[in-house]
């Protein structure tokens, strides 16, 4: 299930990527094309507008300054050859080929009385090739004033007709299609960073996950570890009842150790079921963003330790073990009152269980810097490395050689540190060979 979710998290953000990717590039690339044809009819419409202001005389009858005619320009008035500029360069051909981009060739032609095209010299900067040109002649004869597209010649055009005459103005398709290689280049582009982001998707879904992963696991070992721990009980209840019924002529009284077994089995259920239903209230309430919170009345802290403490004066007494308490007065807190006992004769209860003969329980609470501390100190064997991470995990008991009798069900931690971050506060836990064992609480002292 974790494979199948993962996949769908990297592919869910994959697409997401693919999709922004998709539309900024598109973006991107229309811009540019708006902006590349808006350059090319602004160019159109300087040109014919600089040629249009004014009566221009088409190129082939323009004599050069030394009186000669230019050479190959036609005598029978049909279009005529590009002339040349002041270095005795040709214009730029354009029409049917790419163009370097640098600058947007134009030129610019007006429509002789016989329909002829004849090119006008201030402002063109191109020209086009005889074949070019005728094509383009025969497109427009017939259209009126106006700007477009004539893609089989591959030439943007501008007409216009005033005062002087009629003009048409060229500029090569290409001049508009830098957005081609530029949408090329996004798209590798693209793929490159989809590459990228699909190995940094690989990695973060593995760590995003992880949580999930570690819930999914805990949650199965908690259904396992509560199977198990039920599975006792319910075996020996149901041995019970077997025996009893296979004798049915004998009197209750006869058979009360069966009848007696089986209480005893059914009220360390009953306490079993209370403590899940005590985490999982206590889950419900760290997890839910909204809802009914427990009651938050004061609490004076230092009285109900002290309460508990008394409890267990006797069991100190049997186990020869020293108490020592130092109890702040006036420890205030918020909170139930019922979930904090739970908590400190958790703890209490815990350190006993596991402080060796003879030595020494102390228990210490105080206030410091606007919190409550509450401290449980045994000597006695430490816990060992490989268990203090997980002392406070269900089920967990750090001594395995302790059995239900003696041990419970390793619920009693866990419940004691959901208690400690419903009121806000947190737990901790430290353990060697020569101080013995620590359980501190913080909690936040009451307004």
């Amino acid at each position: 299930m974790l494979k199948k979710l993962r996949l769908k998290f990297i592919a869910l953000n994959m697409a997401m990527v693919a999709a922004v990717l998709v539309v900024v590039f598109t973006a991107i690339c229309v811009i540019n094309y708006q902006q590349s044809t808006g350059d090319v009819h602004a160019a159109l419409n300087t040109a014919i507008e600089h040629d249009s202001q004014a009566k221009k005389e088409p190129l082939a009858e323009i004599a050069p300054p030394d009186g000669t005619a230019w050479k190959g320009a036609p005598t029978d008035g049909s279009a005529a050859e590009p002339a040349p500029d002041g270095d005795g360069n040709m214009p730029f051909e354009i029409g049917g080929k790419k163009q370097d981009g640098r600058f947007i060739p134009v030129a610019v032609y007006q429509v002789a009385d016989d329909g002829a095209l004849k090119a006008v010299s201030d402002a063109g900067t191109a020209s086009l090739a005889s074949d070019v040109l005728e094509q383009a002649g025969a497109a427009l004869a017939d259209r009126d004033d106006g700007s477009g597209l004539l893609d089989d010649a591959g030439l943007y055009y501008v007409k216009r007709t005033n005062a002087s005459g009629t003009f048409i103005a060229f500029a090569d398709k290409s001049s508009a299609d830098g957005w081609q290689t530029l949408a090329w280049t996004l798209a590798g582009v693209g793929v490159a960073a989809l590459l990228v982001f699909l190995v940094i998707s690989l990695f973060f879904s593995r760590w995003a996950l992880r949580p999930v992963e570690a819930a999914w696991t805990q949650q199965k070992r908690f259904v396992a570890d509560a199977s198990h721990e039920l599975k006792t009980p319910l075996t020996v209840i149901l041995a019970n009842s077997s025996i009893v019924l296979e004798h049915p002529e004998r009197s209750v009284a006869s058979q009360s150790q069966w009848v007696e077994s089986t209480q005893t089995e059914a009220e360390r259920m009953q306490q079993l079921v209370g403590d899940l239903l005590l985490l999982a209230k206590l889950d419900e309430g760290a997890g839910a963003s909204a809802g009914p919170s427990p009651a938050r009345e004061r609490i004076d802290l230092t009285d109900l330790v002290e309460g508990d403490l008394l409890q267990f004066e006797s069991v100190a007494f049997e186990r020869g073990v020293e108490l020592e308490s130092s109890v702040e007065p006036g420890v205030e807190v918020r909170g139930d009152a019922s979930r904090l006992h739970r908590l400190a004769t958790t703890l209490i209860d815990n350190a006993y269980k596991y402080a060796d003969d003879g030595g020494r329980v102390d228990v210490t609470l105080r206030k410091s810097a606007q919190r409550a501390e509450l401290t449980v100190h045994n000597t006695g064997p430490a816990i060992a490395g490989d268990d203090l991470p997980h002392v406070f995990d269900r089920f967990y008991r750090a001594d395995k050689a302790r059995t239900r009798d003696d041990g419970g069900y390793g619920l009693g931690l866990a419940i004691a540190r959901a208690v400690a971050e419903e009121h806000g506060g947190a737990i901790a836990v430290t353990s060697d060979a020569e101080h013995g064992t620590t359980f501190a609480v913080t909690l936040p002292l009451a307004d």
